[in-house]
């Protein structure tokens, strides 16, 4: 939410307030929850779900907005262009941890019961089980990880998508971040020269 308060309003959609808003006022009672079990509501995932595509398409939004901007009019400040740039890039990379980590076996409530699922992500962990603990699983900092390896080389790092709808994932993460730094990038160099 403070990554997109910080953006330029040329690249926001409504008033500046709208998207954090929508996004705290289901979050605060989400989190009150100390940890989600196997038996919680369906709602509560459906919630999660929309706040998650909320602010995943104001972010496409934003890059969109900013290639516009960069390709309908003359752009001089190259420091403002490259700060837009990294907050829309850092809150893709936390988007899409947040994604991984909602979708992978159903996502944490259906992780944290005894049925055994099947994984949308490999972790190097299960493939090399002895060079992890025993009982090794997969925790919110190894999704963000896999988000910030995919983010900055375009590509899966050591964490592999299994299943089509994490590959889509992926993908679209891929792509934000391929605008966000080469394009946005590319062009507030040639600015700040």
């Amino acid at each position: 939410m403070l990554l997109y308060v910080v953006l330029p309003s040329r690249l926001v959609v409504g008033p500046r307030w709208l998207l954090p808003v929508l996004v705290a006022l289901p979050l605060a009672p989400l989190s009150a929850r100390r940890h989600r079990h196997p038996n919680e509501s369906p709602w509560i995932r459906k919630v999660v779900l929309v706040l998650i595509t909320i602010v995943t398409l104001a972010n496409i939004t934003s890059v969109a907005l900013l290639v516009h901007r960069l390709l309908s009019s003359n752009v001089s400040q190259g420091t403002q262009l490259i700060d837009s740039a990294v907050s829309i890039w850092l809150t893709n990379v936390i988007i899409y941890g947040v994604w991984f980590w909602e979708i992978d076996r159903g996502g944490p409530h259906r992780r944290a019961g005894t049925e055994d699922l099947w994984p949308d992500i490999q972790f190097p962990q299960m493939g090399s089980p002895e060079l992890s603990p025993p009982d090794w699983r997969p925790h919110f900092f190894d999704y963000l990880y896999t988000s910030f390896a995919n983010g900055t080389s375009f590509a899966p790092a050591d964490a592999m998508p299994l299943t089509l709808r994490l590959k889509v994932l992926f993908a679209s993460e891929a792509a934000v971040s391929l605008v966000a730094i080469v394009v946005v990038g590319a062009r507030a160099i040639n600015i700040l020269r």
